[in-house]
């Protein structure tokens, strides 16, 4: 590094390579996730919030300060997904915040920023906890506070803010036990580090153009994606070629063998990917979709379905089809503008047809496609919200780790109240719903609501994606795991068996009902018996079942 200022030029190459650099390693990343649960990595969802604003960037018309930090800051808090996504966004909120006035960045603004950047950080979580991104973060700006007046060199500078900040992740594993318990470190730190590392590459000169193709030092083999993904789109309205070239970039980022094809409106989607989840909840902002094929080709079952081209008698048959679907397809359609505006209006993240059912016959005007498996973004939960004919919106996350996304939703919406009922589990939404009462207030309602969190037990039945030791278990891959709201409660090898033990653990003597939503795998006969089994042993309590629908989650439990 040459220079000790940093120009505009230079912090969007330092960007882009940060992101590009989060992208290549997102899978080591992943693996450090503490609970071997198939769900919403840490490394995808940094990686996707980062992109977000990547492509923002990348976009500018004019290089200044000011519209980079603005196109940085807008497009991760846009894109933000998960907590640690939401968290980087914060981060990097903060940041653009002291340098957006700025023509050149000193150690000095450096150090200012990187101050704002926690600052901001620590202020958006509401019980900020220590052993986890935040803590290598905080490090970060503490080193680049105590050397601003130290160091004059600017690659001396990073190389010193870097090397704590490993150490702080390092370290974090005594922070927090249950990593230690895992034997790794905290992913969202891991991920911040990678971003660092990504920047000071760029700005020692060896920048990596954004439009590359990068691999993780770890791996040099190939992507290979398990899932193949064909749809429809009916736009609710034509999409701008921003648009349009917005979609086709996010799927760029969340798998490969891509196809997007257009006639009269009309988009056909195909892809190959490992998180289809993601592909349809982004999809589904743009409009209706049908059709939907997803294949599992993990087995060797890699057949690419052709696509037919547009002047075709097979796409003329397939557009006829999609013109004359329902519109009204459940959860997904918006409010038609000559409706009359309502006093209150709600808004859920779902995945499972059986779910979304119940979730609408609550009231639910508008379901986001997303859970533990894709997280949707803050611009998802937006959206949503912008769909919904209402003076107040509530938003039901209904998953621990969408909650953030949610509030920042509420922060960035200012022409409707949105009130944020932090439920962590659908059964908790359920609740939340059956509680509501149209004649209160606003006030009154999410006290009520969010009252009614506390007192649903969720238990979820899934499986192990890798071999690992936690809550005093030895678990291998594909062993079937039994979890609270909590921790695992119980392993073992049949999902009723678990869900039978997993029960037996979160039943007590104030419980009265015991609900069982069943997933795609599972069959209604194989969620009777397990309702059966629970009702012999607890003839006081209260047994129903519901389908649910649900991928990955064999079974979901609601005790209350």
């Amino acid at each position: 590094m040459n220079s000790n200022t940093i120009t505009a030029s230079m912090l969007q190459e330092a960007f882009l390579t940060a992101a590009k650099t989060l992208e290549a390693k997102k899978e080591i990343i992943n693996e450090l996730n503490v609970f071997p649960v198939p769900d919403g990595d840490t490394g995808t969802n940094m990686t996707l919030t980062i992109m977000s604003a990547a492509k923002e960037v990348v976009a500018l018309e004019e290089l200044s300060m000011k519209p980079l930090a603005k196109a940085i800051a807008s497009g991760s808090l846009r894109g933000a997904r998960g907590n640690s996504g939401v968290i980087l966004s914060q981060l990097l909120r903060g940041f653009t915040k002291i340098i957006q006035d700025k023509d050149e960045l000193t150690i000095e603004i450096i150090a200012d920023a990187f101050e704002r950047a926690v600052e901001t950080a620590y202020k958006a979580v509401m019980k900020p906890k220590e052993g986890t991104i935040l803590t290598v973060a905080r490090v970060g700006a503490e080193t680049a506070r105590e050397l601003s007046d130290k160091i004059d060199s600017m690659e001396e500078y990073f190389n010193r803010i870097i090397e704590k900040m490993q150490e702080a992740l390092e370290y974090t594993p005594e922070l927090l036990p249950v990593l230690k318990e895992a034997g790794v470190v905290d992913s969202g730190g891991a991920g911040l580090l990678e971003v660092m590392r990504g920047a000071l590459n760029a700005l020692n000169g060896n920048p990596i153009p954004f439009d590359s193709e990068v691999k993780a030092e770890d791996s040099a083999a190939k992507v290979e994606y398990d899932y193949s993904a064909e749809f429809l789109v009916i736009p609710e309205k034509e999409l701008t070629g921003v648009e349009e070239s917005g979609f086709k970039n996010f799927l760029e980022t969340v798998g490969g063998r891509i196809t997007v094809a257009s006639r009269d409106g009309l988009y056909k989607i195909m892809i190959a990917t490992n998180d289809p989840g993601a592909v349809l909840s982004k999809a589904i902002k743009y409009g209706q979709l049908t059709q939907i094929k997803i294949d599992n080709t993990s087995e060797g079952a890699n057949e690419r379905v052709n696509f037919v081209p547009d002047n075709s008698d097979k796409f003329e048959e397939q557009e006829a089809v999609a013109k004359t679907a329902e519109k009204k397809e459940k959860g997904f359609e918006a409010p038609k503008t000559e409706e009359p505006r309502k006093k209150d209006g709600f808004v859920a993240v779902s995945i499972g047809a059986g779910l979304d059912e119940i979730l609408l016959g609550l009231g639910v005007d508008k379901i986001i496609v997303g859970g533990q498996t894709m997280n949707p973004s803050t611009d998802d939960v937006m959206n949503a919200i912008e769909k919904v004919n209402a003076d107040n919106v509530y938003v039901l996350p209904n998953n621990g780790n969408i909650i953030l996304a949610a509030q920042q939703a509420k922060m960035l919406t200012t022409d409707k109240n949105v009130i944020v009922i932090p439920s962590k589990t659908i059964p908790q939404g359920i609740s939340a719903l059956i509680n509501y009462m149209y004649d209160n207030s606003p006030e009154e309602n999410e006290a009520a609501m969010t009252e009614a969190l506390r007192n649903v037990k969720t238990g979820q039945i899934t499986y192990a994606v890798r071999d690992t030791s936690i809550d005093g278990f030895d678990i291998k891959q594909n062993d079937i795991m039994g979890l609270d709201d909590k921790t695992i409660k119980a392993i073992g090898s049949d999902a009723e068996q678990v869900a039978v033990e997993l029960a037996d653990q979160m039943i007590d003597e104030n419980s009265e009902l015991v609900t069982i939503y069943f997933g795609q795998e599972k069959t209604q006969e194989e969620a009777d018996a397990v309702a059966s089994r629970i009702s012999e042993q607890y003839p006081s309590v209260e047994v129903e079942v519901h389908e649910g629908d649900q991928p990955i989650y064999y079974y979901i439990i609601s005790v209350e």
